[in-house]
């Protein structure tokens, strides 16, 4: 059986080999440091800011925050864009290993820093590579585990994020009361995930997939050397990835629509679920309790809530499908935003309520390695992944800084996470109109146009 055959529904796992465990545990791993990376900024910005600003800027930490963590997303959209197509030209093992090794190292120049400028810009440069790890795992999970449960490997894969944000939940509350410079002992343990790109080397096999479409690629390239007019497959496969996105009308529409779902679910999660820390140590400080341990406390439940997002989204999505797993996600992202910023009051509950809100918020992000990889052939799947995951971060880094000047405004988070929930609205919109590729193969050039039409005449043939 291939690595894309289906077996019994009650026995999926059984299906996959142990070379398919492994790319998921390498890409797993590889996002688990990104989210405890991510994380760690957002825990530990605070304390940064107040040892990096001088006192009389304090009230405007706020702010402050905002631009940093909008240079950061800024760098994370950038550097997706680049990692995907380097992906789709070296491959995906090597791509993952270089990315998980460069933002490790650059993680450790974030305790150097000696101002809150030095501070953005280092977070700049690791956010650069960040950004370039996501699309090759995507791409990789997706290529070796089977059709009937690659949106659980999917929603495996992504389930890294929170994990890491356990992680560093968990680093902090531990060093988070050590003293003024605990924020930069939270940097220096990011760098030990550079450890794992020797593993990743020397145990994950590269995806046959790429592989095929490299030689398919390579083949082109020496027949238009040599004077050969190319068509079809052959023209597209030699066009540069980025440009061949926009070439084919199938392509175009599919990215156009995933792209404003990818904005959406950005621009909620940045400009909204990353002041949670914030808030809880805002309303923990009000009530004359230790805001860190709060802090810290809040981190840990709405990561663990993300996780159980994570794991029911892929589970929902190979059972009932794609498009209205995605739906339910985004419909309870909008509904539950101004219930936890602006009903919830008691400090016990407002945990509770950001377990739940987690579960959804940073949940729907699943869609991204479940149903991303499955809309677009192989010559350009990371390129597009990396595209649609990572670019409407460009645009979203200024929902940071919007959101820290509007609490600044409003003397206030409910009315801001309020107004910037209402971008779920776009992905409502979007979803219905995208295919249904629930237990289909991966597509290519001839098979693009109806997935599930596909599968559906390979079933029963």
């Amino acid at each position: 059986m291939s690595s894309t055959g289906t077996a019994g529904a009650a026995a999926w796992y059984r299906s996959l080999s142990w070379t398919q465990w492994k790319a998921l545990i390498a890409s797993n791993l590889g996002w688990t440091f990104d989210g405890f990376e991510v994380f760690a900024l957002i825990l530990t910005i605070g304390a940064a800011l107040h040892q990096l600003l001088d006192p009389s800027q304090y009230k405007y930490i706020p702010a402050y925050a905002g631009a940093v963590i909008a240079i950061t997303v800024f760098g994370w959209g950038l550097g997706g864009l680049l990692g995907g197509i380097l992906a789709d030209y070296i491959g995906r093992k090597r791509s993952m290993a270089l990315t998980i090794l460069a933002y490790s190292l650059l993680t450790g120049l974030s305790a150097l820093s000696w101002s809150w400028l030095s501070f953005a810009i280092f977070r700049f440069l690791v956010g650069l590579a960040i950004g370039s790890e996501w699309a090759t795992g995507a791409s990789i999970t997706a290529e070796f585990w089977p059709d009937n449960a690659r949106g659980k490997g999917g929603a495996f894969l992504q389930a890294g994020y929170p994990i890491g944000s356990i992680i560093a939940s968990t680093v902090w509350l531990l060093i988070g009361t050590s003293g003024p410079g605990a924020w930069r002992t939270m940097y220096l343990i990011g760098v030990l995930p550079a450890l794992i790109t020797v593993w990743i080397l020397h145990n994950i096999p590269e995806s046959a997939r790429w592989e095929q479409s490299n030689r398919q690629r390579r083949a082109a390239y020496q027949r238009r050397r040599q004077g050969a007019a190319l068509r079809g497959e052959d023209a597209a496969i030699v066009r540069f990835t980025l440009i061949d996105m926009f070439a084919e009308p199938a392509v175009r529409k599919r990215l156009i629509l995933t792209f404003v779902m990818s904005l959406s679910v950005t621009i909620g999660y940045w400009g909204v679920s990353t002041f949670v820390p914030s808030y809880v140590g805002q309303v923990a400080s009000g009530l004359g309790l230790a805001a860190q341990r709060w802090v810290g406390l809040a981190g840990l439940v709405q990561n663990i809530g993300a996780l159980c997002g994570f794991f029911c989204f892929g589970f929902l999505a190979d059972a009932v499908g794609r498009r209205p797993t995605t739906f339910f996600y985004y419909l309870l992202c909008l509904i539950l935003t101004p219930i936890v910023y602006l009903w919830v009051k008691d400090i016990h509950l407002l945990l509770i309520g950001f377990a739940v809100y987690s579960f959804f918020i940073q949940g729907v992000f699943s869609w991204t390695a479940v149903w991303l990889p499955e809309l677009f052939p192989t010559r350009m799947r990371a390129t597009a992944a990396g595209f649609i995951f990572n670019m409407p971060r460009l645009i979203s880094a200024i929902a940071p800084l919007i959101a820290g000047s509007l609490i600044v405004g409003f003397g206030g988070y409910g009315r801001t996470a309020s107004i910037l929930a209402m971008f779920y609205i776009l992905g409502l919109i979007a979803v219905p109109f995208l295919p249904e590729t629930k237990g289909a193969p991966l597509p290519e050039a001839d098979t693009l146009a109806e997935p599930a039409a596909a599968s559906l005449q390979q079933r029963t043939a």
